[in-house]
Protein backbone atom coordinates (compact mmCIF):
# COMPACT_ATOMS: atom_id res chain seq x y z
CA UNK A 1 0.00 0.00 0.00
CA UNK A 2 1.28 3.42 -0.67
CA UNK A 3 0.22 7.00 0.82
CA UNK A 4 -0.01 9.75 -1.20
CA UNK A 5 -1.76 11.97 1.05
CA UNK A 6 0.40 15.50 1.03
CA UNK A 7 2.81 13.58 -1.89
CA UNK A 8 2.39 15.13 -5.34
CA UNK A 9 3.72 12.45 -7.63
CA UNK A 10 4.04 15.29 -10.20
CA UNK A 11 5.71 17.45 -7.99
CA UNK A 12 8.63 19.74 -9.98
CA UNK A 13 9.57 22.63 -7.53
CA UNK A 14 13.10 21.84 -7.45
CA UNK A 15 14.32 22.69 -10.99
CA UNK A 16 17.33 20.68 -10.51
CA UNK A 17 15.61 17.43 -9.55
CA UNK A 18 13.00 18.10 -11.88
CA UNK A 19 15.58 18.11 -14.94
CA UNK A 20 17.71 15.36 -13.60
CA UNK A 21 14.71 13.28 -13.62
CA UNK A 22 13.71 14.45 -17.46
CA UNK A 23 17.27 13.28 -18.66
CA UNK A 24 17.11 9.90 -16.30
CA UNK A 25 13.89 8.93 -18.42
CA UNK A 26 16.08 9.50 -21.75
CA UNK A 27 18.50 7.33 -20.62
CA UNK A 28 16.81 4.89 -18.81
CA UNK A 29 13.14 4.92 -20.35
CA UNK A 30 12.22 1.76 -17.93
CA UNK A 31 12.79 3.33 -14.53
CA UNK A 32 10.43 5.08 -12.49
CA UNK A 33 12.32 8.48 -12.70
CA UNK A 34 9.49 10.28 -10.25
CA UNK A 35 9.13 11.77 -7.13
CA UNK A 36 8.93 8.37 -5.06
CA UNK A 37 5.92 7.79 -2.59
CA UNK A 38 6.15 6.45 0.68
CA UNK A 39 5.87 2.72 1.16
CA UNK A 40 3.69 1.33 4.09
CA UNK A 41 0.00 1.32 5.77
CA UNK A 42 -1.49 4.65 6.79
CA UNK A 43 -1.85 3.14 10.90
CA UNK A 44 1.65 2.74 11.63
CA UNK A 45 3.50 2.43 15.12
CA UNK A 46 7.13 2.79 12.80
CA UNK A 47 7.68 5.64 10.35
CA UNK A 48 11.57 4.88 8.73
CA UNK A 49 13.23 8.10 6.91
CA UNK A 50 16.10 7.67 4.73
CA UNK A 51 17.80 10.34 2.64
CA UNK A 52 16.67 9.75 -0.94
CA UNK A 53 16.00 7.93 -3.82
CA UNK A 54 18.77 6.27 -5.41
CA UNK A 55 19.63 6.39 -9.18
CA UNK A 56 19.53 3.07 -10.11
CA UNK A 57 17.44 1.53 -6.55
CA UNK A 58 13.75 3.62 -5.38
CA UNK A 59 14.42 6.45 -8.56
CA UNK A 60 14.29 3.12 -10.86
CA UNK A 61 11.81 0.55 -9.26
CA UNK A 62 9.33 3.24 -7.87
CA UNK A 63 9.78 2.05 -4.14
CA UNK A 64 12.30 3.12 -1.01
CA UNK A 65 14.93 1.19 -0.34
CA UNK A 66 14.59 -0.87 -3.28
CA UNK A 67 16.68 -2.41 -5.82
CA UNK A 68 20.07 -0.92 -3.90
CA UNK A 69 22.29 -2.27 -1.72
CA UNK A 70 20.92 -0.21 1.43
CA UNK A 71 17.44 -1.76 1.39
CA UNK A 72 18.91 -5.70 1.68
CA UNK A 73 19.74 -4.86 5.52
CA UNK A 74 16.84 -3.01 5.87
CA UNK A 75 13.99 -5.23 4.44
CA UNK A 76 15.78 -8.17 6.41
CA UNK A 77 15.85 -6.58 9.60
CA UNK A 78 11.81 -5.47 9.06
CA UNK A 79 11.33 -8.86 8.49
CA UNK A 80 13.01 -10.32 11.58
CA UNK A 81 11.13 -7.78 13.40
CA UNK A 82 7.76 -8.39 12.25
CA UNK A 83 7.09 -5.58 10.05
CA UNK A 84 7.22 -7.23 6.83
CA UNK A 85 6.53 -10.66 5.23
CA UNK A 86 9.24 -10.98 2.95
CA UNK A 87 13.05 -10.58 3.54
CA UNK A 88 13.31 -8.38 0.40
CA UNK A 89 12.22 -6.17 -1.40
CA UNK A 90 12.34 -6.60 -5.25
CA UNK A 91 9.56 -4.45 -6.92
CA UNK A 92 6.31 -2.70 -6.64
CA UNK A 93 4.78 -6.43 -7.57
CA UNK A 94 6.97 -8.30 -5.88
CA UNK A 95 4.05 -9.18 -2.90
CA UNK A 96 5.75 -7.57 -0.01
CA UNK A 97 3.47 -6.05 2.34
CA UNK A 98 4.46 -4.26 5.84
CA UNK A 99 2.80 -4.02 8.84
CA UNK A 100 2.63 -1.25 11.41
CA UNK A 101 5.71 0.80 9.47
CA UNK A 102 5.60 2.79 7.02
CA UNK A 103 9.24 4.14 4.87
CA UNK A 104 10.10 7.57 3.29
CA UNK A 105 12.66 9.73 1.85
CA UNK A 106 13.58 12.94 3.28
CA UNK A 107 13.92 14.14 -0.25
CA UNK A 108 11.27 12.51 -2.92
CA UNK A 109 13.65 13.05 -5.79
CA UNK A 110 16.85 11.50 -6.65
CA UNK A 111 19.41 14.07 -6.81
CA UNK A 112 22.39 14.33 -8.70
CA UNK A 113 25.23 12.02 -6.68
CA UNK A 114 22.97 11.28 -4.08
CA UNK A 115 23.67 14.92 -2.67
CA UNK A 116 20.33 16.74 -2.19
CA UNK A 117 21.17 20.75 -1.71
CA UNK A 118 20.05 22.65 1.55
CA UNK A 119 17.53 24.32 -0.14
CA UNK A 120 15.74 21.01 -1.89
CA UNK A 121 15.91 19.74 1.51
CA UNK A 122 14.08 22.58 2.74
CA UNK A 123 11.25 22.40 0.20
CA UNK A 124 10.70 18.92 0.38
CA UNK A 125 10.32 19.00 3.58
CA UNK A 126 6.49 20.24 3.31
CA UNK A 127 5.59 16.79 2.44
CA UNK A 128 7.45 14.83 5.61
CA UNK A 129 5.83 17.57 7.87
CA UNK A 130 2.27 16.56 6.23
CA UNK A 131 3.62 13.09 7.52
CA UNK A 132 4.30 13.55 10.97
CA UNK A 133 1.19 15.51 11.43
CA UNK A 134 -0.42 12.17 10.33
CA UNK A 135 1.00 10.14 12.94
CA UNK A 136 -0.71 9.11 16.20
CA UNK A 137 1.21 10.15 19.45
CA UNK A 138 3.70 7.34 20.39
CA UNK A 139 4.81 6.63 17.06
CA UNK A 140 8.31 5.98 16.64
CA UNK A 141 10.47 7.63 14.10
CA UNK A 142 14.08 6.40 12.84
CA UNK A 143 16.16 8.70 10.93
CA UNK A 144 18.70 6.81 8.69
CA UNK A 145 21.35 9.47 9.37
CA UNK A 146 22.36 12.87 9.43
CA UNK A 147 19.88 14.32 6.93
CA UNK A 148 16.88 12.52 7.64
CA UNK A 149 17.63 13.02 11.90
CA UNK A 150 17.83 17.43 10.90
CA UNK A 151 14.88 16.76 8.51
CA UNK A 152 12.83 14.93 11.00
CA UNK A 153 13.51 17.87 13.68
CA UNK A 154 12.29 20.25 10.92
CA UNK A 155 9.34 18.78 9.80
CA UNK A 156 8.38 18.78 13.81
CA UNK A 157 8.84 22.17 14.32
CA UNK A 158 12.54 21.54 15.77
CA UNK A 159 16.35 23.02 15.58
CA UNK A 160 19.25 21.36 14.95
CA UNK A 161 20.12 22.25 18.57
CA UNK A 162 17.11 20.63 19.84
CA UNK A 163 18.52 16.76 19.00
CA UNK A 164 21.79 16.05 18.20
CA UNK A 165 22.23 12.86 15.70
CA UNK A 166 23.82 9.89 16.86
CA UNK A 167 23.30 6.25 16.38
CA UNK A 168 21.11 5.44 18.95
CA UNK A 169 20.12 8.08 20.27
CA UNK A 170 16.69 9.01 21.25
CA UNK A 171 14.84 12.30 20.96
CA UNK A 172 11.04 13.19 22.30
CA UNK A 173 9.40 15.77 20.14
CA UNK A 174 6.16 17.15 19.94
CA UNK A 175 3.06 15.52 19.92
CA UNK A 176 4.59 12.62 22.09
CA UNK A 177 6.43 11.08 19.14
CA UNK A 178 9.71 8.96 19.31
CA UNK A 179 12.82 10.00 17.25
CA UNK A 180 15.90 7.60 17.22
CA UNK A 181 18.70 7.55 15.00
CA UNK A 182 20.95 5.40 13.49
CA UNK A 183 23.82 5.27 10.46
CA UNK A 184 22.31 4.59 6.73
CA UNK A 185 22.58 1.35 5.91
CA UNK A 186 24.35 2.09 3.17
CA UNK A 187 26.55 0.10 0.83
CA UNK A 188 29.70 2.43 2.52
CA UNK A 189 28.55 2.39 5.85
CA UNK A 190 27.99 -1.38 6.66
CA UNK A 191 31.06 -2.32 3.78
CA UNK A 192 32.93 -0.35 6.59
CA UNK A 193 32.09 -1.81 9.86
CA UNK A 194 30.85 1.67 11.02
CA UNK A 195 26.81 -0.39 10.49
CA UNK A 196 27.03 -3.27 11.55
CA UNK A 197 23.75 -6.08 11.34
CA UNK A 198 24.18 -6.35 15.31
CA UNK A 199 23.87 -2.42 15.92
CA UNK A 200 21.35 -2.23 13.52
CA UNK A 201 19.20 -5.01 14.65
CA UNK A 202 20.18 -2.80 18.27
CA UNK A 203 18.32 -0.33 17.47
CA UNK A 204 15.38 -2.20 16.32
CA UNK A 205 15.23 -4.03 19.67
CA UNK A 206 15.23 -0.26 21.30
CA UNK A 207 12.47 0.78 19.21
CA UNK A 208 10.21 -2.17 20.22
CA UNK A 209 11.18 -0.96 23.54
CA UNK A 210 9.77 2.53 22.53
CA UNK A 211 6.47 1.49 21.10
CA UNK A 212 3.24 1.95 23.04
Amino acid sequence: MTITTGFDQNCKRCKRLADFLRDSKNKFPDYHCAPVAPFGPKNIKLLIVGLAPGLHGANATGRPFTGDFAGILLYETLHKFGYGNKTVSESLNDGLKLKDCRITNAVKCVPPQNKPTGEEIKICNEFLHNELAELKPGTVILALGGIAHASVLRAAGLKPKDGKFGHGNIHHLPNELILIDSYHCSRYNTQTRRLTEKMFHAVFEKIESLKS
